[in-house]
């Protein structure tokens, strides 16, 4: 079940919804949210999503993906980005959201820091997990109880 009006916007961003995907059992795929993080004057800065499982399915991926787009990156958008998604997964009665990132990415793992999630462990990606094919081979992953 997805919620259709969606109202998730702070001071400083809004997040647009851009698309639902259902489950997919056969991709090993969750029901998810695509987000465009925008600018109260609708300037898109970025994107994000936000799957609903707490599973073996996102504990690779997460429950919470973003992207910032280059010139807009250093301004906490996907900070701001992350926070709203958690009250998304709160009305879904995840009990907990799972963020994961490279090591060697400083940006996503401060955002980590500064969600107050909490380290659990630095993981190595399985080699048929879709992730190791796109290249990352090791992950550190977040937990944020909700």
């Amino acid at each position: 079940m997805f919620y259709k009006n969606l109202n998730l916007n702070d001071d400083k961003i809004y997040l647009s919804l851009t698309k639902t995907y259902d489950a997919d059992p056969i991709k090993k795929r969750v029901c998810a949210y695509s987000f465009d993080i925008c600018l109260s004057d609708g300037t898109k800065v970025g994107y994000c999503n936000l799957r609903i499982d707490n599973s073996e399915l996102t504990k690779y991926c997460g429950n919470i993906g973003y992207g910032i787009d280059s010139k807009y990156r250093g301004n906490k958008y996907s900070f701001y980005a992350s926070k709203l998604l958690l009250i998304l997964a709160k009305k879904h009665n995840l009990n907990y959201v799972l963020i994961s990132c490279e090591p060697h990415n400083i940006a996503s793992n401060r955002i980590c820091r500064l969600l107050n999630a909490d380290f659990i462990e630095t993981v190595d990606i399985p080699n048929d997990n879709e992730m190791y094919l796109d290249g990352i081979k090791k992950i550190n992953i977040y937990k944020i109880n909700l």
